[in-house]
């Protein structure tokens, strides 16, 4: 979560010293308030926005049933997290729905925002839901757009309505709206052009547009890492156009995160999706709740088991519990839990989903290490399949031959094995305390992430 970092440690490392008194004066609220406020403008937050929640928090910390509580701190950060939730929308927000298809999108934004890589985001994450969204090339000015559309929407096998840059983007729009109802898309997704800031030349074109085609849903594209700009960006054009949501791109590529809690705020407009990276399922709703919870360090299970439904292959999961069951965790199972859960994207974001382990201290002290798990990986491949199978046979030669296979030290193989042996240990406690192979129902137990040691 490298958008709330910066924000999420201060925030973090104030309230731990407030939930370790006993008992807290208004006082001491007032001290940590005036640190998250500190917190808040150095992630960009607007002015205005965090002297408002601010004084909300203040207003509702002061009162004698926190003040007398048995847990004041507890109660104070419960607060700021109600409030957090609330400052970026309170829930989600989802996508209108058309009450007759196709439901029609329009995505606006300046140049650079990230329009054409979100529509296929957006298109992507539709079409793994059911549905059947249609791309509609309408930028005619960029170099190479409507190629680009074309290239991302075969990546994905997308239908893209693409007409040349010879039609206005009006006609384009209206031409492929009547495209869409003939071939049965329920979606119609407009990539409009962009500009490097904002005149009325554009504005005066995505009204056309808007006026051709009336689309359910304007979805703003703004680039994250413009901080405070996002949120003037997101102004304009909600006063001359009437946004329904923000897409934040590049998320992943931002320590501050000020946009995000901003944009609601002072637009009325919540963020709906947020760009997480470059590939084409990089693209996740915005549950304001959840980034609540990530950034006080409380972690978001939830996330974290959509994660895994959506990567994890079910068939291997139930593979591996029958192993678990019978006791016979091998290297071949250590290897897959790695790649199934490297699939789930990079670790410090998977742990930072962890109640416990979210915590931007905690994280800081893990200090993940990606690299490593590339190391380990290569070293396993590295075996033969009775080695992965039975590591007990592995002497000095043997850790030799694979260590120059693998590109690494005799050490490091060595380390690899002791962390196996350890996993082991792990999963044959899980598997007692679940009652595994000891043929009673057992009592719910302490385990890894999907069985792996973390």
């Amino acid at each position: 979560m490298a958008a709330f970092s910066g924000l999420a440690e201060k925030l973090q490392e104030t309230f731990r010293r407030l939930r370790g008194k006993g008992k807290i004066s208004e006082n001491d609220v007032a001290e940590a308030m005036r640190e998250v406020r500190i917190a808040l403008l150095e992630a960009d937050v607007n002015f205005k926005v965090a002297k408002d929640f601010i004084s909300k928090v203040r207003e509702r910390a002061v009162g004698q049933e926190v003040l007398r509580s048995l847990t004041p701190g507890q109660q104070v950060v419960k607060i700021v997290y109600e409030e957090l939730a609330q400052l970026m929308g309170g829930t989600q927000s989802k996508l209108a729905i058309a009450p007759k298809s196709p439901t029609v999108v329009m995505l606006v934004g300046l140049q650079g925002a990230g329009k054409t890589t979100s529509v296929a985001k957006l298109a992507n994450m539709l079409k793994k839901q059911g549905r059947r969204p249609l791309l509609v090339a309408a930028d005619i000015y960029r170099p190479a757009a409507i190629k680009q559309l074309q290239v991302l929407g075969q990546q994905s096998d997308l239908p893209v309505f693409a007409v040349g840059d010879k039609i206005s983007p009006v006609n384009i729009a209206s031409a492929a709206l009547e495209h869409a109802k003939v071939n049965a898309n329920d979606y119609l997704l407009i990539d409009t052009a962009g500009r490097l800031h904002i005149n009325e030349e554009l504005m005066e074109e995505l009204r056309g547009i808007k006026k051709a085609v009336s689309p359910n849903e304007i979805l703003l594209v703004v680039d994250a890492m413009t901080g405070q700009d996002a949120v003037n960006v997101a102004e304009a054009f909600h006063k001359s156009l009437g946004l329904d949501g923000v897409i934040l791109t590049k998320l992943d590529g931002d320590t501050r995160g000020g946009a995000a809690l901003s944009v609601r705020a002072v637009t009325g407009c919540p963020v709906k999706f947020v760009g997480m990276g470059e590939k084409v399922d990089a693209l996740e709703p915005f549950f304001p709740d959840r980034m609540a919870s990530r950034i006080l360090g409380m972690g978001d299970v939830l996330s974290l088991i959509e994660k895994a439904q959506a990567t994890i292959d079910a068939e291997k999961a139930k593979e591996l519990e029958k192993k678990l069951r019978q006791q016979q965790f091998t290297l071949e199972d250590f290897l897959l839990q790695l790649q199934q859960v490297k699939t789930m994207g990079p670790l410090d974001e998977i742990l930072g989903m962890i109640p416990g382990l979210g915590g931007a201290r905690q994280l800081k002290n893990m200090q993940v290490d990606e690299r490593e798990l590339v190391k380990t990986e290569a070293v396993i491949q590295s075996m033969t399949p009775e080695e992965r199978r039975n590591p007990d046979i592995l002497n000095g030669s043997r850790k030799r031959r694979i260590a120059l296979g693998s590109g690494t030290k005799v050490q490091d193989v060595n380390r690899l094995v002791k962390q196996f042996e350890e996993a082991r240990k792990l999963m044959r406690q899980f598997g007692e305390v679940q009652g595994y192979g000891k043929g009673g129902k057992g009592k719910k137990g302490k385990k890894g992430l999907f069985g792996f040691p973390f």
